[in-house]
């Protein structure tokens, strides 16, 4: 069955797509175009009925969302009347939290007869084994932390927050919210000068999280972003976060001094 790739910015569109024999076809929302991709079809999300009518003509019958996408505006006199019938379920979305708005955007493809599948199961690739990726290991104060991070982690998921924090000693010195792990990390670095540096970002999907939509990335700029504010390393669940250019992140990481493990879930 031919499939479609509704792609948002980053890096993830194209690392998918690397990894396909056949090329999918490309869509992006207005604004959110991705890195390094040549995009088939750019559309807005008051025509995204009449998007998905011209992707079934393509003969596509499978949808995969990549990439990162904020909440755009709806302008309502914008809506064409192929998008009409799904703006209650597109209004659901808006409203949500982030695993609320992607679980009411797949019912959209669905309710449309689309299968959509996840960006790990048409590229397993992406997901790295088990273990410590790097020459740095995480030394017991690390694996203490790490624990504690998948703790917390997992508080926020009962509220829907985000999928990463970053804990040293234990504490929690920073947590991801709808401005990302990016914003997160940039925020440590107006720590005091005098603490000492360390710490790590742990980073897990929501428990209970929908899969087959923003599951969690890391690529070469995480890396260089943990560094930057002095973290100790990067710790990312097994299965659960997806590793991109995985070869430039473990050569990133190694430079840096950093550790990137790659840890089984706990519970």
């Amino acid at each position: 069955m031919g499939l479609a790739l509704i792609a948002g910015a980053g890096g993830l569109p194209h690392a998918l797509v690397r990894q396909l024999e056949t090329r999918p076809v490309v869509c992006a929302l207005a604004g959110f175009e991705p890195d390094n991709l040549q995009v088939d079809e750019t559309f807005r999300l008051e025509t995204l009925g009449s998007l998905l009518a011209g992707l079934k003509t393509r003969a596509v019958r499978e949808i995969c969302l990549a990439g990162s996408i904020n909440r755009p505006v709806i302008d309502p006199s914008a809506i064409d009347t192929a998008t009409m019938p799904l703006v209650p379920l597109l209004q659901q979305a808006l409203t949500r939290g982030d695993d609320g708005a992607l679980r009411a955007v797949i019912s959209v493809f669905e309710q449309a007869g689309f299968a959509v599948r996840s960006a790990h199961e048409i590229a397993p690739g992406l997901l790295p084994a088990a273990g410590c990726m790097t020459d740095c290991e995480p030394d017991d104060r690390a694996r203490a932390d790490a624990a504690r991070a998948e703790e917390i982690v997992n508080a926020m998921s009962a509220v829907d927050v985000g999928q990463c924090c970053v804990v040293q000693a234990g504490q929690a010195l920073a947590i991801e919210t709808v401005y990302g792990t990016d914003w997160m990390l940039q925020s440590l670095s107006a720590r005091p000068e005098a603490e000492p540096r360390g710490g790590l970002l742990f980073k897990a999907p929501k428990r209970n999280q929908d899969m087959r939509a923003d599951m969690p990335t890391i690529g070469v700029d995480t890396i260089a972003a943990a560094a930057a504010v002095g973290l100790q390393g990067v710790v990312i669940e097994t299965d659960g976060v997806m590793v991109l250019d995985q070869a430039e992140v473990g050569t990133a990481c190694d430079r840096a001094g950093l550790f990137l493990w790659v840890r089984d879930r706990s519970h």
